[in-house]
């Protein structure tokens, strides 16, 4: 690397440049040259603080059903259905037994129905008639997240897998009996269900059997964090215990439990490992590796594939699709029945797709997803993007009423993109920050923020050359992220103006993450791509709630309701899926909704068509190089005043950055 005289910069100068803080408030300064922490961690804050006070509430509920609802919602923060399709067979068969409480019933719901109602069954269980209580069971809360049950012939719950203490639960012998019943149900249909899927793994052949380990293999390592369970075994490659490839474990690493079945005979495979592997094919083939989130905190078993798909192939049916019959139910519960349904629905998927906004609900404290299909913008929707298009009429070279009239306006004349506009060294920069600033008001944000990349004259010429090895070795500050707080945003942190500026280049340097984490997802798979650590780019926006749970930067920087719209860029003729997005975030209030999707989603469209054109015009020799919002320029913004590192060159400020 050179300095500012375009001299090899030393070791030592390299090292000390790392060293220099690149917080907006300590801009310039050294790193750990403080007396303390610019702020501490709020202990009331995150998924440990929230599963407390969930079973403070469950604990001193006025009777079992009403514990258990809270329970089952976590007080209000994740549908109820979630966490019923977590539980084991006997705890199952206990809550159906104790209080009609059975996920099943979900699948007489139609898919227009409020997915945060219960589940439960119709029922408060059977009636005991006074009986003298034959049992006594427990129910309990664990760190996890899952309810913990009890049941006749098993252990007393461990206090050190629960939040709190337990709740005793009497049984009767008419639950009991009940219980009795539902569990030998439960236990023929999962014979059945292992059965089903041994013998159609057999079909496969070991070459089949080997091809479908390293796909899912594939999606534990190119996917978001998911937790799934076979009974009381956990399935991860989230943070912790991991049993699959991921973050922790390596591919290919002897812990993970897809890697131990490569090439292992078939009658060698756990129960629970064979309907994995079959669960996790029928998924991906509806959906690709996204759909796999759908699956997050719950029993991962044929019939509860068969419920996921069931739901989907409802959801897409309210989708008319020119020439196309309504996708049919599976004939039965079999795994071949299910494959060729799922088979359908990944086709489908596609159809829908051209006519309909689909999207995913993110609920934060399971990390659980659920596609659904958008209705049609209304007021709401029409409102908010009249908002956006006035602001960046008043503000850029652009006429029209609306954001496509804006959008056609700019296909007719893009070159200014290229060139300085306002306080900008060009367009593309000053069109990205008006966007986002226009967004934050217009759809009454704390943040709005879009992202990208800072050289496309570099993209297109590294793409010209398939460099991709150069490509995958670019570094977070490749990429630059725009974040604008609300102006009143600063009262989520304390009324600091600093703070502020501190969570906005933080949420700023992980969007720069998230586009590095993409990039290479966009790229040929040959050795230094496939050897990169990088997901599928996200191609659908998605709502999320309560998203202030378990990500450490989401909780320490109030990230609790939010909108992230992806959009793909075309760069010298290759697509790049989630090259860009734009998100919204809420730190209190109330969360978004579906109208203010569809909205964001035509705000970011823009953005994405700006820099395509941009992409043209660096293709065609315009040296076009987004050189705003780093570091400084967020805490100048933000604060209105230079930062401290002001006196350093140029050049050192923006590495520092």
């Amino acid at each position: 690397m050179t300095d500012s005289a375009g001299r090899q910069e030393s070791r030592r100068a390299a090292h000390a440049r790392k060293r220099i803080s690149r917080r907006p408030s300590r801009l310039g300064l050294p790193a750990g040259s403080t007396a303390g922490p610019d702020r501490v961690r709020d202990q009331e804050a995150g998924f440990p603080a929230l599963l407390q006070r969930v079973w403070q509430r469950a604990a001193t509920a006025a009777d079992l059903r009403a514990g258990l609802e809270v329970l089952l919602t976590l007080d209000g923060h994740v549908p109820a259905d979630i966490q019923l399709r977590a539980l084991n067979s006997a705890e199952q068969a206990a809550l159906s037994a104790l209080c009609g409480l059975t996920w099943r019933t979900a699948d007489a719901r139609t898919d227009t129905d409020n997915d945060t109602d219960s589940g439960s069954g119709s029922g408060a269980g059977p009636a005991d008639g006074g009986e003298r209580p034959v049992f006594s069971g427990e129910i309990g809360l664990t760190t996890s997240g899952r309810i913990a049950v009890r049941t006749p012939g098993g252990r007393p719950l461990d206090a050190r897998d629960l939040v709190g203490g337990v709740r005793r639960v009497p049984w009767s012998r008419t639950v009991l009996a009940v219980y009795r019943r539902e569990l030998d149900r439960a236990r023929a249909r999962r014979a059945a269900g292992v059965a089903d899927c041994r013998a159609w793994l057999a079909q496969q052949g070991p070459a089949g059997r080997d091809a479908l380990v390293a796909q899912a293999r594939q999606a534990a390592l190119r996917t978001a964090p998911f937790v799934l369970y076979q009974q009381d075994i956990q399935y991860t490659n989230f943070r912790g215990r991991n049993t699959l490839t991921g973050k922790t474990l390596w591919p290919g690493h002897p812990d993970c439990a897809l890697s131990a079945l490569h090439g292992l005979p078939l009658e060698l495979w756990s129960d629970e490992d064979a309907q994995l592997l079959v669960c996790l094919t029928l998924l991906i083939r509806s959906a690709g590796f996204g759909r796999i989130e759908e699956a997050n905190g719950t029993q991962l078993s044929v019939e509860h594939v068969a419920h996921t798909l069931e739901r989907v192939r409802r959801t897409y049916n309210t989708v008319p699709v020119p020439g196309a019959a309504p996708v049919p139910a599976a004939a039965s519960h079999t795994v071949a029945d299910l494959d060729r349904l799922a088979v359908a629905l990944g086709e489908r998927r596609r159809q829908v797709g051209r006519s309909a906004q689909l999207y995913r609900e993110i609920h934060g404290a399971l990390m659980h997803k659920v596609e659904r299909v958008a209705a049609a913008p209304g007021p709401a929707a029409r409102s908010r993007q009249a908002a956006v298009a006035e602001h960046l009429r008043s503000r850029l070279p652009l006429s029209g009423a609306t954001l496509a009239d804006l959008a056609r306006d700019l296909d007719l004349a893009p070159d200014w993109l290229a060139r300085p506009h306002g306080a900008f060294s060009t367009g593309l920069e000053s069109l990205v920050h008006e966007a986002v600033a226009a967004a934050v008001t217009a759809f009454d944000a704390d943040f709005a923020m879009s992202r990208g990349m800072r050289s496309l004259p570099d993209l297109v010429r590294a793409l010209r050359g398939e460099h991709w090895a150069e490509i995958c070795d670019w570094d977070i500050t490749h990429f630059f992220c725009c974040v604008v707080p609300h102006p009143e945003a600063a009262a989520h942190f304390g009324g600091s103006p600093a703070a502020l500026a501190d969570a906005a280049w933080a949420m700023s340097s992980r969007m720069q993450y998230n586009s590095w984490h993409f990039v290479a997802g966009n790229l040929p798979p040959v050795p230094e791509v496939a050897a990169r650590d990088h997901f599928v780019p996200p191609v659908i926006p998605d709502l999320a709630f309560y998203s202030d749970q378990h990500h450490h930067g989401h909780v320490n920087n109030n990230v609790r309701f939010s909108i992230r719209s992806p959009q793909a860029v075309d760069v010298d003729g290759r697509r790049f899926e989630g090259f860009m997005d734009l998100r919204l975030l809420r730190c209190a209030g109330e969360p978004f909704e579906e109208q203010d999707l569809l909205a964001a989603h035509q705000v970011s469209a823009l953005i994405a068509r700006a820099t395509s054109h941009a992409a043209r015009l660096a293709a065609a020799g315009a040296a076009l190089e987004v050189t705003a919002f780093d570091s400084a320029w967020h805490w100048t913004s933000i604060t209105g005043r230079a930062p401290a590192g002001a006196g350093m060159p140029a050049g050192q400020v923006r590495r520092a950055s």
